[in-house]
This record gives structure tokens, sequence and C-alpha cells, in this order.
């Protein structure tokens, strides 16, 4: 019942003042009766009427607000045909951090789950569970305000995410206002769910998608991914997507105590939840419930890898607390990944943006999960030698994590085998010969060799890098295979001129990449650090070394022992980001990009005297809030966080059941605070938790 866009051609009034009460109220009796057969159609599954005469009450209202676009509404049915396209999507905050779950394929290790849990709740506490599919599509955050959908945010680094509120406005099971027959709408309500596409839908999908010579998508998850990431929302509306929600992140006015009840909540208002959600506090029955859709996952229309095991009780999830990366009252059991056999048929060679010699087999083309496989990585030159693969055997391959295809074991081989195969001693896209460093096979040619410049360019382009949009694996290939581009600073000597002579160019798309790369001349340090691809130099690294050196030229000229004065930088990454630098090749590159009037922004480091309160803290044990909102407010106001304890710490925060680093810190004289205490400085200098 999803209407199709149509264009009415009719005289057009401005002023709210000037729409007729009769209008008004029309417009109003339409958009309650459209939400009403929407309900009945996609929650209910019990419809009333049929797709022609929801279609004529759809093209009613528009007809309506065409005439009178002071009508205009977020919250509108007609919202879902998609609005015009996007520049480029913005990234914004979540309402709370949207943290990922510890994990295990092991009954085992669920069941030292649950004795953690149980020993932190303490004698005669009950610990029960909540049970749900892990879904595998792509993860958001809805974020209604007072009832209407405001934003929708992708997961992205579970700190921030993109704005894809246009194209989550398209899918049908999204409400775009609250329903309240039997429950308010809160003022700030913020709900985790996951965007899908079913298997059956897939199929047809990606058979229009080969049918029109597009490139298929590998699997739902990735279909569902990239639908929502559409510049253009009518893409996004003409694909048949789905969302199910299974979390209340935030919310203002209501006080839930169980997780369970929150689930209850999420359906009232409207939403579709996974099904068979239960509860329990039986150990037995959680593994019960993983073996139930171990053996039902196939027969399922959507893709899960694994279920969902959550302590139901929101008093104590707050007790017990959060790591950076995942809660501590919860925890996936995945499933054994699906397995297959095949032939692999050729072993190659792909160089990498660092340089490593990464041998691939290319194998007979079977299907994995619903997946096709054609490729896998050997990883490296012992994993090669232990399994002893070669070309021509017949080999068991699985997906791991049901995602990354990896050879598992030789099953069988021919009689006549092929020679073992052997890392070549030079490589083979520039010839450069190569060198060991351990099990890794290098080619030594940092900036020369074409195969690592195609992929230091996506780097260099890449979100966490500069962030230059359209600079990805087609762009860069076209670039460095015409001779455009043979160091990175020549894509700043690009001209619209040079690339509309290539296809996939116009003389839009080429301005606006000209432009894109044009507007990153003054990057944050930070970020230019990042995208220079020094080894062992991601983005927490690239923040310290920003923060603590201020300039690029600082960075640049640091000693090792500099470094390693930075909390989270040790001998072996001091030596990475030392010897990037000294590196000729390295040394020619960075001048090339700096001479074409690329400045990375100088920070401004205030001297400590100025922040007398403030240095480095580290967390240790549990805390009633998720660590990352604690550490982030810290930050936020100033002050640095550390993962261990040293002598430049400032002071550790010992929550409940604190470890080694309590001791550490005892040992070496840091001043310890209790949480509350934590609360206190935090606030004594301007700073809160922002909740």
């Amino acid at each position: 019942m999803r209407a199709r866009e149509t264009l009415f051609r009719t005289p057009v009034t401005d002023a709210k003042n000037d729409i007729p009460p009769r209008i008004l109220d029309e417009a109003r009796a339409l958009r309650s009766e459209l939400r009403r057969h929407a309900r009945l159609y996609y929650q209910e599954a019990r419809p009333e009427i049929g797709d022609v005469e929801y279609d004529r009450l759809f093209w009613q209202l528009q007809k309506l607000e065409n005439t009178y676009p002071a009508l205009d509404s977020p919250d509108s049915p007609t919202k879902r045909i998609g609005a015009p396209p996007q520049d480029k999507f913005k990234t914004v905050d979540h309402v709370a951090p949207l943290l990922s779950l510890d994990s295990s394929e092991k009954a085992e290790d669920f069941i030292r789950f649950d004795e953690r849990v149980r020993k932190a709740l303490g004698a005669g506490v009950e610990s029960r569970y909540i049970l749900e599919p892990k879904l595998d599509g792509a993860s958001i955050e809805l974020v209604y305000e007072s009832g209407v959908l405001a934003r929708a945010v992708t997961r992205g680094n579970g700190q921030q995410g993109e704005d894809v509120t246009e194209n989550i406005r398209t899918i049908p099971t999204v409400p775009l206002r609250l329903l309240t027959e039997t429950r308010p709408a809160p003022e700030l309500l913020a709900l985790r769910g996951e965007v899908l596409m079913y298997i059956s839908d897939f199929a047809d999908f990606n058979a229009r998608l080969a049918a029109s010579g597009a490139e298929p998508y590998a699997s739902p998850r990735n279909s569902a991914a990239g639908s929502i990431r559409q510049l253009d929302s009518r893409v996004t509306a003409s694909r048949k997507l789905d969302v199910l929600v299974y979390d209340v992140l935030a919310v203002t006015g209501v006080a839930f105590e169980s997780d369970r009840a929150g689930v209850e909540a999420i359906r009232e208002w409207g939403f579709r939840v996974p099904e068979r959600i239960r509860t329990t506090t039986a150990v037995d029955e959680v593994l019960a419930y993983h073996a139930d859709y171990n053996a039902r996952r196939d027969d399922l229309d959507f893709e899960i890898d694994g279920i969902v095991i959550k302590l139901d009780d929101l008093a104590a999830r707050r007790a017990m607390g959060a790591t950076s990366h995942h809660p501590r009252w919860a925890m996936a059991m995945k499933f054994a990944p699906r397995q297959e056999i095949t032939v692999i048929e050729k072993i190659d060679i792909q160089v990498g943006r660092t340089g490593v010699l990464t041998p691939v087999a290319w194998l007979r083309p079977v299907v994995v999960g619903g997946v096709t496989v054609s490729r896998a990585s050997l990883h490296n030159r012992d994993e090669l030698r232990r399994k002893d693969l070669r070309e021509g055997d017949t080999v068991r391959i699985q997906r791991a994590g049901d995602v990354i295809p990896q050879v598992v074991e030789v099953v069988e081989h021919q009689r006549d085998r092929a020679e073992p195969f052997e890392m070549p001693s030079r490589c083979p896209v520039c010839e450069s010969e190569v060198y060991q460093e351990g099990p890794r096979t290098i080619c030594p040619n940092r900036f020369g060799c074409p195969a690592q410049l195609k992929a230091r360019i996506i780097h260099f382009g890449s979100r966490s890098g500069l962030d230059i949009e359209g600079l990805g694996e087609e762009t860069a290939n076209l670039l460095v295979d015409q001779g455009l581009v043979s160091q990175l600073g020549e894509l700043f000597d690009l001209t619209p001129s040079q690339l509309v002579e290539f296809e996939g160019f116009g003389q839009t798309s080429a301005d606006a990449l000209v432009n894109a790369i044009d507007s990153k001349r003054s990057p944050d340090l930070n970020r230019f650090l990042v995208a220079l691809g020094i080894p062992e130099v991601g983005v927490t690294v690239a923040r310290a070394l920003a923060e603590h050196f201020g300039s690029f030229s600082n960075v640049r000229t640091a000693s090792s022992k500099a470094l390693v004065e930075i909390d989270g930088i040790g001998p072996r990454m001091s030596e990475a980001i030392t010897s990037f630098f000294a590196n000729e090749q390295s040394r020619k590159a960075v001048e090339e990009i700096l001479g074409r009037g690329v400045t990375p922004k100088t920070l401004e480091i205030a001297p400590s005297i100025d922040l007398p309160d403030l240095g480095t803290a580290v967390f240790t044990g549990a805390i009633p809030v998720p660590r990352v909102i604690a550490e982030t407010a810290w930050r936020s106001i100033g002050g640095k966080i550390s993962g261990s304890v040293s002598k430049k710490t400032a002071f550790v925060v010992a929550g409940e059941k604190a470890g080694s680093k309590l001791l550490k810190a005892q040992k070496l004289g840091v001043e310890v605070l209790s949480f509350k205490q934590f609360l206190a400085r935090l606030q004594e200098n301007g700073g809160s938790l922002g909740e």
C-alpha cells in the first residue's frame, strides 16, 4: 500500500490564514484516516480497504497540500514518497550512545555471563532476562519530539551517525506520529531499531538490479544499509524496507521498570517489534531459545546471526553499567558460521594501502547463508603454509560472523596436486623487491606503487580522513589508471576539464569532486593525520597527537621520547610514527601536499595552569552510566581519558568491582575518586553528563 508520487498543477495559496476552515478539517480527517489504514495494514495485518481506495485518499490529501503549502507537516502521510535529493548527509550526535554487544558462540560463555550478573545483583535477587533474535540489518536511532518523528540517524561510530530522516520517512512501518490511543506521547523519545530488507524481497530486488546492468548487493543487510544512505530519498521509497524497533534509548516523563514494559510501550506507540520476544530466569531456557532459532534460521524471511540476552530489570542495568564498547548487562549468543564446500580455482596477490601483499583465493562461486562467495583472503604466508592450501583443492569455507568469507580447511585434493603457492619476491604491481616482517610480506614502495596509491587515495578521502564526497574506489582507480594522479598531492591539482573527458563524469559531478577536494585545504589536524595513513595511527591516536602537540609541524618533528609521554602510545607506535616521517618517500609525499596550499589547522593548547583541576582520568569498575558518557563529559571541558594508570594520571574513578587499575593507582599514589566525587569535580569545572 505504497502510494505513487503524483504531480498536480493547481493554484497555490501560501498563507495559513487564507486556508478555509473546511480545508483544514478535511486535511486533518484525511491524515487521520490514512494513518488508521496504514496501521491496520502494516502493524495489525487486517486491512479494511484496498490499494486503490488508499491511493484515492492519499492523492486527495496530496492535492490539498499542493494547493495550500501552509498545510505542510513533517508527519503527513504524503512524506512517504520522498523528498528532493540532498547534497550530502549531516553528521549528528546520538541522543544516547548506540553501543555494541559482547558476543560469543559458546554456551559456556553465556553461563559465565550469567554467573557475573548473579554475582553483581547479589544473593536473593532474580536475574530475569529478556530474549530476542539478533537482527542482521542496519541499526538506526529514531528520535521523536512531542510525538512527531524529528530525526533518524544511522549507528555510525556509536556516538555520531548520519541524519537519514528523509529516507526513513519513506518506510511505511515507521510512524511519522506516535499512536496515542492507549499511551500519551512523551516530549522526547529515542528508540533503537533495525532496518531490514526481507530475503524474498532482496532476491527480487537484486534480479531487477542485474537486469538493469547495475551491481547487485551482496546481502540483505548491505541492501538495507545502502538503501537508507541514498541521497535521493525517492530511491529509498522505491525499495521494500521494514523497521523493527526493540529498545528505548531515552524517554522523558516515563519511568519503565523493565525492558519488557518498554517493548510493550514501543508496540502501543505504533511500531513493529521483533517476533517471539520472551523473558526467563532459567539458563536452560535461554540455551533452548538459542537452539530453536538456530534450527529455524534458514526458514525465516529475514537474516539473524544469533540471539540477544539482556537483563530485564532497568535499575539493575544501571547498577551494572557499561564499558565504552558494550553494556555489562547484555550479550549476544551468535550462531556457528554456515559452511559450504567449494574449489580453489586460483590464488593471486592483492596489494593493500600499507603495502602488505595478501594471498587471495578465487573460489568456484557458492552460496553461503544466502550470499554468493567467490573469493576469500588467505591472510599471509604462514597461514597458507599452515593450512597447505593449493590451487585445485576442494575446501570448506564459511563466513566468519556470517560476514567475512574464510577458508577453513582442505577436505579433498587432486591426485596430481598443484605445487605449493609461494609468495612473490617482487611486488606484482610495481616490481619493487618485497621484504618479510614476521608473517607479512610487504612492498616498500609506499607512495609509488599504483596499488598502494589507489588505496591511499580512498583512505585520504574516507569519512575518518578528510571526508571528501565522491572520492571512492571507482574514482581512485580512474585517477591512477588514467595518469591524472601519481601522488596524493596531485589531487589538489585536478580540474573539471580533466575529469569530464572520462565516462562517469559530467560537468556537474566533475565540478562537485574538484570543489569537494578544494574545500579540504584547511583540515582539522587530527583528520589530516588519519588521512596520511601513518601506520598505527587511527582516529583515537590522531586525536591524542593533535591535542598533545597542537600543530602538524610539532607532530612530524616529535621524537620517540616525546611520543611515548602520551597516554596510549607505546614504543611500537612511536617507532611507526617516527619512521613514517623519517622515510624519504613519506616526507616527499607530505611536502607535495603542503606545497599545494594544504594547511592543517593548529590547535591552541591551553597551559595547564589555566585548568588546575583537570588532567587525565582513568575509569575502572562499574559506574551508574555508560562509561563513554562519563568520558565524553570529561573530555568536553578539557580533560583527557586513558585506559591505563601511570604517574601522569590525575585521578582514577573507581566504580563497583574495581580491579587492577585501582590497585595500581593506590600503589602509585594517584588520587582515587568515587563516581559521586567525579560528578562533583565535573560540575565544579562547568561540565555535566548531559542528562
